[in-house]
C-alpha cells in the first residue's frame, strides 16, 4: 500500500463537505467499520457545518425499502434482481420528483432558494444502471445529464482501429500492415517486428489480406470475431488498464458495425467515419446522452461512483448499493500479492485456484465497501439509498454495513443471508432509526409515478433555433443500380424488350425439372443445360455465391460446385438439389470464353489469376468534399464521341442520353462489386485483365431455351435493355483505378482487356456454337481504352 512507503501519515478530523446531521447519521451505519483492510477504518469526525444546509427535504439519511409484493420471486423466495431494478428506477424518479416538488430549500449566498435539479446527483456503479435511471427521469419530465464518462472516440482503442482499417483498406502496402501489427488488435511487439524473418512478414501480410477479405465480404462483426479469436482478450488483459482497453476496443467495434450497416459504408468510408468521430470527440464532449442540455447545472447529474471521487453534491441518490453479484468462477481473478497487482487468467483446474479465488473475493468485497463509502460521503446534506431482499443483496456493501456481523477490528462478514421473512431486517432498521434520533429515516419504496412540473420561476425561456446550414441534397453514395433504378421497366430504343430480367417475379417460373444434357436441335443450336432451373433474383444470388466460392480448376467440377451449393442451402434457397444445380453450371465453367480470354475457359483460371468480388468505392468529384457535379448525360456524351459507329453497343448511346437517365447526378461516392477479374497472359507472359459479370437472365421467351437465344445480337439487346453497358463502363473505370496502383508499369491500352458478360444459361460446354467468332452466351466487349480513361477522369474531375 502507498501508506507503507510514506514517511508520515495524517488524519483529517474535520469533515468540510458534509453537514453535521448527515455525518452523525452515517456514523451510525459505518462507525469503526474496516473497509476491506484493518488499516482502513471509519473513525468519528467532526463536521465544519453544524447545521443542515437543506431544509424541508426530510432526514439526512433516507433508506427506502423495496418489498416483495408484486415482484417475481426466485425459488428461494427472494425477489428477482431484474424485477427490483425495473421498480427501482421508477422509484428513484418518483422520489426525485417529490423532492423537487416539495418546499425543500437550499442555503445559497446567505439566503435560501428552492431546491433545483442541479442540486441532485445519482451515483451508479454501472453505466447501464445510469442509462436506466436517466430514461426513468426523462419519462418523469426531469432534466438529466450523464456526466463524468469519457468519450470512447478519444481513447487509444479508437486510434488503433483507425490504424487497422488503414491497413485493411490497402492490404498491399506493407508499411500500413506493419503499423497495424503493433496495435493490440494484432499484438506484435516492436522487437518481433524489427527482427521478424521474411517468413514472419509474409505471414503478417497474409493475415492482413485475410482480415481485409473478411471485412469486405462479411463486415465488421465478422472481422472482430476473427480478431478476438487471435487471443485478443488474453493479450490485452496483461496490461494494467487491460479491462478498460478491451472494453473500448469492443465499444468501437460495435460503433463501426452500426455505422457500416446503417450507412452501407465501404472500408474507406468507414475509416473516414471513424476519423471524423475522433476529430470531433473533443468538440462533442464526454457525455453520450440521448438528450443534450445547454448546461449540466440545469439537470440532475448521473455519474459513476468511481468518477465521483472528490466531488460534492447537496443531495446524493445511491440507489444500487444493495446490488452486488458474485460469480461462481470470476474470470479473470484480480488480487494483490507480494509483487503487486495480479491478473490471474488461470481456470478452476489450476492448482491453488480455490485459495486464489478466495483472495480475489476478499479484495473485491473490500473494494465494494470502499466504493459504497465514496458514494455515501459525496453529499453535503442528504443521502437517499435503497435496500431490497434479493440474492445480490446478501453480499452487497449496504447490506453488510447494515446487517453483517462485525469482528473486533471492524471486519464485516462477507455475506449476510436473507431468508423468506423480512421482519428481522425491518426491526433492525427501525432500531437503527431510533438510535439515530431521527437522523435516519426508513421508508417504503412504493411512491406513485409522478411527473415533474417545474415552478414558473424555474421554467426556461424557450427560443426557436434557426436552421442556417446548407444541405447538399445531391451528395449521395450511389451505384450502377442506384443510377438506373426505376428504369428497367422502360423499353429502350435499342432492340426488343427482354422476356425476363434478373429481377424476381417478372415471369412465372417453370416447373423444376432435372437438367438435361446439351443436345443439338434441328437448327444446330444446343439445349441450355440450365433450362429447367428456376428464375428470379434469389436464384441469381445463389448462382453468384456458388461461382464466387468454387475452384474452377478442380478435377471434378460437378463435385466442387455441388459442395458449395450444398453449403449455401441450394435446396432451401432455390428449391433445387445441389447436385442438379452443379450439373447445370458445370458446362458454363467448361465453355470457351472467346478471343478476349484467348479461348480459355473459366476452368483454366486458377485462384492466382482470378479475383472474386472486387469491391470498390470511388470518390466522385472529390468525395467527402466535392468540387462539382457530374451527370449520366456526360457519360452519354463520352460514348457518343468515343464509340465507333460499328460498335455492337453504339445504339445504347441514345438510351443513356434519354431525359429519364441523363439528368441523374453523380456527387459523393460510387460503389459496387465486380463479380470477377480474370488475368489473361499471352505467350510472352504479358498480362491483361478482364471484367467478368455473371448473368442468369432468361432470354428465351416461352419457347425451348437453347444457345440460339444467346447469340451476340440477342445478348446485345439484353445488355441495352438492362443498362448493362453503363455497368460495364463503370466497372471498367473501377478496374482502371485498381490497376493504376496495383499493376507495376501500368498502361491502360495494354492491361485493360475488356469485358465479359457471361449469360450462363447460354453457355453449353466445349461444343457451344460460335457466332461471329464468339461462343453463344459469352458477350465480349472491349470499350476503347481512351473512353474508359476519360470516364474515370469525368468521375474524378467532372470534366469532359
Amino acid at each position: 500500500m502507498a501508506t507503507e512507503s510514506a514517511d508520515r501519515q495524517a488524519t483529517l478530523r474535520t469533515n468540510w463537505r458534509s453537514d453535521a446531521p448527515l455525518v452523525s447519521a452515517l456514523q451510525n451505519v459505518m462507525r469503526d467499520v474496516a473497509l476491506g483492510d484493518p488499516r482502513i477504518v471509519v473513525h468519528d469526525v467532526d463536521a465544519e457545518s453544524k447545521q443542515s444546509r437543506i431544509s424541508g427535504a426530510g432526514a439526512p439519511l433516507r433508506l427506502r425499502l423495496i418489498g416483495r409484493d408484486g415482484l417475481p420471486h426466485t425459488r428461494a423466495g427472494l425477489v428477482t434482481v431484474a424485477g427490483v431494478r425495473r421498480r427501482l428506477a421508477d422509484d428513484v424518479a418518483s422520489d426525485i420528483v417529490a423532492l423537487l416538488s416539495s418546499d425543500a430549500a437550499v442555503d445559497s449566498h446567505g439566503g435560501t432558494r428552492r431546491i433545483e435539479p442541479r442540486d441532485v446527483a445519482v451515483l451508479v456503479k454501472r453505466n447501464e444502471d445510469g442509462r436506466t435511471v436517466r430514461d426513468a427521469l426523462h419519462v418523469a419530465g426531469v432534466p438529466v445529464v450523464v456526466t463524468g464518462t469519457s468519450n470512447v472516440f478519444e481513447s487509444e482503442a479508437a486510434r488503433e482501429w483507425i490504424t487497422l482499417l488503414a491497413a485493411l483498406e490497402q492490404p498491399h502496402r506493407s508499411g500500413l500492415g506493419r503499423a497495424a501489427a503493433l496495435t493490440s488488435l494484432m499484438g506484435w511487439t516492436a522487437d518481433a517486428l524489427a527482427g521478424g524473418s521474411e517468413t514472419d512478414l509474409d505471414a503478417l501480410s497474409a493475415q492482413v489480406r485475410d482480415w481485409a477479405d473478411v471485412l469486405g465480404r462479411r463486415g465488421v462483426a465478422a472481422l472482430f470475431e476473427r480478431v478476438s479469436g487471435g487471443g485478443l482478450a488474453e493479450r490485452v488483459l496483461r496490461r494494467v488498464d487491460g479491462e478498460r482497453h478491451l472494453t473500448d476496443l469492443r465499444h468501437i467495434a460495435q460503433a463501426l458495425h452500426e455505422a457500416a450497416t446503417g450507412g452501407q459504408l465501404g472500408v474507406a468510408a468507414l475509416m473516414g467515419w471513424l476519423q471524423r468521430r475522433v476529430a470531433e470527440a473533443d468538440v462533442e464532449g464526454a457525455e453520450e446522452t440521448s438528450r443534450r442540455l445547454e448546461s449540466d447545472a440545469d439537470a440532475v447529474q448521473i455519474i459513476t461512483i468511481h468518477r465521483s471521487k472528490g466531488l460534492e453534491f447537496p443531495v446524493v441518490y445511491a440507489p444500487y448499493l444493495w446490488d452486488r453479484a458474485v460469480p461462481q468462477h470470476p474470470d479473470p481473478l484480480r488480487y494483490h500479492d507480494e509483487a503487486g497487482r495480479v491478473l490471474d487468467v488461470g481456470g478452476p483446474e489450476d492448482p491453488g485456484y480455490d485459495d486464489r479465488r478466495a483472495h480475489h473475493l476478499r479484495e473485491e468485497a473490500g473494494e465494494s465497501l470502499r466504493l459504497a463509502y465514496v458514494a455515501l460521503t459525496r453529499a453535503a446534506s442528504q443521502v437517499v439509498t435503497w435496500w431490497a431482499p434479493t440474492q445480490n443483496a446478501e453480499r452487497s456493501p449496504l447490506h453488510r454495513l447494515l446487517f453483517a456481523e462485525r469482528g473486533l477490528g471492524g471486519e464485516l462478514g462477507d455475506r449476510s443471508a436473507i431468508g423468506p421473512d423480512d421482519a428481522p431486517f425491518h426491526e433492525r432498521l427501525a432500531a437503527l432509526s431510533r438510535e439515530s434520533a431521527g437522523l435516519i429515516a426508513i421508508e417504503s419504496a412504493d411512491a406513485p409515478i409522478r411527473v415533474w412540473r417545474p415552478p414558473p420561476a424555474l421554467a426556461p425561456t424557450l427560443g426557436v433555433r434557426t436552421f442556417d446550414r446548407d444541405l447538399d441534397v445531391v451528395w449521395t453514395r450511389t451505384s450502377y443500380s442506384g443510377l438506373t433504378s426505376g428504369l428497367h421497366d422502360v423499353v429502350p430504343s435499342f432492340g426488343l424488350a427482354l422476356t425476363e430480367a434478373e429481377d424476381p417475379g417478372t415471369v412465372d417460373e417453370p416447373p423444376l425439372e432435372t437438367a438435361e444434357p446439351a443436345a443439338l436441335d434441328d437448327d444446330g443450336a444446343l439445349a441450355s443445360p440450365m433450362a429447367a432451373l428456376p428464375r428470379g433474383a434469389a436464384f441469381g444470388t445463389l448462382v453468384h455465391a456458388v461461382l464466387e466460392r468454387a475452384d474452377f480448376t478442380a478435377p471434378d467440377s460437378v463435385a466442387e460446385l455441388a459442395g458449395h451449393a450444398e453449403a449455401l442451402g441450394a435446396q432451401r434457397v432455390a428449391g433445387v438439389p445441389a447436385i442438379e444445380l452443379a450439373a447445370a453450371l458445370a458446362p458454363a465453367v467448361a465453355t470457351p470464353l472467346g478471343p478476349l480470354a484467348g479461348g480459355q475457359t473459366l476452368a483454366d483460371f486458377s485462384r492466382a489469376d482470378r479475383l472474386d468480388e472486387l469491391d470498390f468505392e470511388l470518390p466522385l468529384l472529390g468525395g467527402e468534399q466535392p468540387t462539382g457535379t457530374a451527370n449520366v448525360g456526360q457519360i452519354a456524351s463520352l460514348l457518343r464521341h468515343g464509340l465507333p459507329g460499328d460498335d455492337p453497343l453504339y445504339g445504347y448511346v441514345d438510351d443513356l442520353g434519354s431525359p429519364l437517365l441523363a439528368a441523374r447526378t453523380m456527387r459523393g461516392f460510387l460503389g459496387g462489386s465486380i463479380d470477377a477479374v480474370l488475368r489473361v497472359r499471352d505467350a510472352g507472359g504479358a498480362a491483361r485483365y478482364l471484367v467478368v459479370d455473371y448473368k442468369t437472365n432468361w432470354l428465351g421467351g416461352d419457347e425451348r431455351l437453347t444457345s440460339a437465344q444467346y447469340r451476340p445480337d440477342a445478348m446485345a439487346r439484353a445488355m441495352c435493355e438492362a443498362h448493362y453497358p453503363l455497368q460495364a463502363l463503370l466497372y471498367s473505370a473501377a478496374l482502371h483505378r485498381f490497376l493504376r496502383w496495383r499493376q507495376p508499369g501500368y498502361l491502360p491500352e495494354a492491361h485493360l482487356g475488356g469485358v465479359l458478360y457471361l449469360f450462363l444459361r447460354g453457355m453449353c460446354g466445349p461444343d457451344t456454337p460460335v457466332v461471329d467468332g464468339v461462343p453463344c452466351g459469352v458477350f465480349s466487349w472491349r470499350p476503347p481504352t481512351d473512353l474508359v480513361v476519360a470516364l474515370s477522369d469525368l468521375l474524378d474531375h467532372g470534366e469532359l
